[in-house]
């Protein structure tokens, strides 16, 4: 059993991230485990999740084509901005209360982890890991095997990176909200463009651009060229 199936991103104990999508609660903290202690890594905007798609966002659907698979796709607002643009897209995630709120607006999605069985794989022009989504499972190596698994031949990874080019490092996390509900325990990933695109040779992908947009970092991956 993978570190993926065992345990998923905000999931158990209080649910913390299911409340904060339920709620006006609009912020949870993403905590690494330390020898029984926990040491704050990153404030995690549900707010921002659960809005319309912003500049920095829309970017990522700049020249993609569908169709688009959206993974760890929370409430949907990346599906939804390539569904108002036109682009074919679904998204999956581990959250019921995530595909409950995105099914709910009427959004392509599914119940479940990008490691199970899903429609249409080796056909996905576009695979999505966006808000640290490449972190899922703590092993980037298995996320990019096997979203190279799930694209078409000519299918591209776009990839939002750690701010940190050089950033390159898996934990134990855990997510607590500012009520101090807490979540089980996860593995995370965290990585920079520099160890990504290193990573990604290994897989047989190549970076084909990189850029920055209101303090976020991208970049887009597909296979190498021969």
């Amino acid at each position: 059993m993978s570190l993926v199936e065992r345990a998923a991103f905000g999931a158990g104990g209080a649910e913390p991230y299911a409340r904060a999508l339920r709620s006006a609660h609009s912020e949870v903290y993403l905590q690494e485990s330390i020898f029984g202690t926990h040491s704050p890594v990153a404030t995690m905007n549900v707010a921002r999740w659960s809005a319309d798609a912003d500049a920095a966002d829309l970017s990522l659907l700049h020249s993609v084509t569908g169709p688009v698979l959206d993974i760890g796709c929370g409430p949907g607002r990346m599906v939804r901005a390539a569904m108002d643009a036109g682009i074919a897209a679904m998204g999956i995630d581990v959250s019921p209360t995530a595909i409950e709120i995105a099914s709910a607006a009427g959004l392509s999605v599914m119940l479940g982890s990008v490691f199970d069985r899903l429609p249409a794989e080796g056909h996905w022009q576009t695979t999505l890991l966006v808000d640290g989504n490449i972190g899922i499972g703590g092993d980037v190596d298995a996320m990019l095997a096997r979203c190279r698994e799930l694209l078409a031949p000519d299918g591209e990874i776009v990839v939002e990176t750690h701010p940190d080019a050089g950033a390159d490092r898996t934990f134990t996390g855990r997510l607590v909200d500012t009520l101090g509900f807490e979540s089980a325990s996860f593995p995370w990933a965290e990585i920079g463009l520099g160890p990504l695109v290193v990573r990604a040779s290994r897989h047989g992908l190549e970076e084909r651009q990189s850029w920055m947009i209101d303090g976020r970092t991208f970049c887009r991956l597909a296979a190498i060229r021969r």
